[in-house]
């Protein structure tokens, strides 16, 4: 009885979601002209859609959606992985968390923007300075939640583990690492959605490849309805990471409730 109300609840969600999405097309492809708005400024749907055809046929927008989907990808990887190590480093060592947080904090704080001209100096027009602005965006929320389940861990626990002569690595692995989980979930979360953020932002100051390079030319060209399918795909990039890290969530944390997933 309750798989059927889940199914049902479900079914009406999925229904509720595509009625606005329907309402929203539809506000979009005739309120400009009602409201007396010239397309310049807010074209309608179906002019995007025109655009985004004549895109794909002549401006190569799959490759450079592709480029992008490149880099955003393998920087949310890295960053990911940095963040990971950074936070249990930190959070079992108290003398390096002390040490090292001031500087991490100060990379945080510094804007992202700032870096991105730099690492074009060093690396020149190619993929890398996309994908180091990436790193840092994603690097922080990832280590900071995994930082917070470390220092979190009841201490009685892990002597309780020692008492039965666990050594270090099996109480990393058994204890440490398993309660990490749902906040890790909850920074990739976080990360994901920033992830795309990291990589426009690098193409945008020095790229010749990639949606953000179609971007700055679609609006140095005045071409609005190419902006709003370069932002559509970009947009289209970071849902699908998101969706991504939303089903690898479900596969690993498969033994906490639904809520308790999204309320990590």
């Amino acid at each position: 009885m309750s798989r059927l109300l889940a199914d049902s609840t479900t079914r009406q969600m999925v229904l509720g979601s595509a009625l606005l999405l329907v309402a929203f097309l539809a506000a979009w492809q005739w309120a400009p002209g009602l409201f007396g708005i010239p397309p310049f400024i807010i074209p309608s749907a179906s002019t995007v859609w025109e655009r985004f055809l004549e895109m794909m046929a002549r401006d190569r927008l799959l490759f450079h959606t592709g480029i992008t989907a490149m880099q955003v990808g393998v920087g949310f990887l890295l960053g990911v992985l940095l963040g990971i190590v950074c936070g249990f480093a930190l959070g079992m060592s108290p003398s390096a968390e002390f040490v090292l947080s001031p500087y991490i904090l100060a990379l945080q704080i510094a804007p992202k923007v700032a870096f991105a001209p730099l690492f074009i100096i060093w690396f020149g027009y190619t993929v890398y300075p996309k994908i180091l602005v990436c790193v840092l965006i994603v690097f922080f929320p990832v280590m900071i939640n995994v930082l917070g389940a470390v220092r979190a861990l009841d201490p009685d626990v892990v002597r309780l583990a020692r008492s039965f002569t666990a050594n270090r690595l099996q109480v990393f692995w058994k204890i440490e690492f398993p309660a990490a989980m749902p906040p890790l979930f909850a920074g990739l979360r976080i990360a994901a959605t920033l992830a795309v953020i990291g990589v426009l932002v690098g193409e945008l100051v020095g790229g010749n490849i990639g949606l953000g390079y179609l971007l700055a030319f679609g609006e140095g060209a005045g071409d609005t309805a190419g902006v709003f399918v370069t932002i559509i795909m970009l947009t289209l990039i970071g849902i699908a990471l998101y969706g991504i890290v939303v089903a690898v969530e479900k596969r690993v944390l498969h033994y906490l409730p639904a809520r308790a997933r999204l309320n990590t």
